[in-house]
Parts: C-alpha cells; structure tokens; sequence
C-alpha cells in the first residue's frame, strides 16, 4: 500500500501541484472546523460504504453536503449502501476510519471501488483531501484532481447532491 510520501511523490510525477498543511489527527468533519479556516479551497467528507450485492463505494462530497444514503443508491445505480468494514477499507483503499479520502483510491489497483463525486468538488478550483493519513491536509487543483483521477484510472460518478441527480 501507498503511504503519504508515495502519494506525495506520485502527484508530482503527475504533474500535479500539491500544498499539504500538517495538523493534529481529525476524525470526523465536525472536529475539523479550525483547520479548515486556515487551508484554502473546498473541504471535504468521504465515505466508504458497501452495497447489498457487494459493490464497494467512495463518496466524496463538500463538507457540508447532506447525503441521503436511503435515496442515493437509487441517484448512483446501486444496490442498498451501508458503510464498508474498516478491515476492507484498508485492504481496498490502504487508509483506517477518520482517514478515509479520494486519494486512497491509488492503493484500489484492482479497481473495486467505484467513486461518487460531489458536483460542488468537481467544480470547485481547490479541493483538499487528506493525504493518507488524517494527521495532514493535502491542497490541489480541480485539474490536479483530475490529473491524478485520470492516472489511477478512476472515472467519477458526479452527483448534484442538492438535487440528487447524476450529471453526465
């Protein structure tokens, strides 16, 4: 699996330019509030959840995004979403609860997560996202985020969270 340092290492290969901004550990959005006053750019919740047929799923929408997991299964084509095990978080994604983030899907070489974008991140000029690890916040581009989706090879699913749709 990927650590920060190799991810750090692999978006500057990508080309992709990254400010990372270390920190005391956060686990939930909540407890992030400070910190985020001081990194720039859109902020982030990420989820990792399991449908009833077995289909592993990331979420990652603006930190203030309401998602309905009871509805969004029918926006996304899934079977009934609850959260994955943290034991297949890190055996799919490398990366522990409170850790959970877009970036991870570097360490999904097989491909066994599909990943649901929120419409207000895929439009935002800076998103941030921890970096592996829950103790820093990694900055880049909305076409950094792009360049690095493109090399692991990940095409997103982007929903209107508001208006719970998928955009094309």
């Amino acid at each position: 699996m990927h650590t920060r340092e190799d991810l750090l290492a692999f978006l500057a290969a990508q080309g992709v330019e990254a400010t990372t901004y270390d920190h005391p550990a956060v686990f939930t959005v909540g407890e992030s509030g400070a910190i985020k006053q001081d990194i720039p750019g859109a902020h982030t919740k990420n989820l990792f959840l399991k449908d009833a047929k077995g289909q592993l799923w990331l979420v990652s929408a603006e930190g203030h995004a309401a998602i309905d997991l009871k509805r969004l299964h029918h926006v996304i084509g899934s079977a009934r979403l609850s959260f994955g095990s943290p034991e297949l978080m890190v055996e799919t994604l490398g990366v522990t609860p409170g850790s959970v983030t877009a970036f991870g899907l570097i360490n999904d070489t097989a491909h066994r997560v599909r990943f649901v974008l929120d419409r207000t991140l895929a439009e935002a000029e800076r998103v941030n996202f921890h970096p592996l690890t829950n103790t820093a916040t990694t900055t880049v581009t909305r076409a950094g985020f792009r360049r690095f989706l493109d090399a692991v090879g990940v095409t997103p699913i982007v929903v209107d969270f508001v208006a719970m749709t998928v955009l094309e």
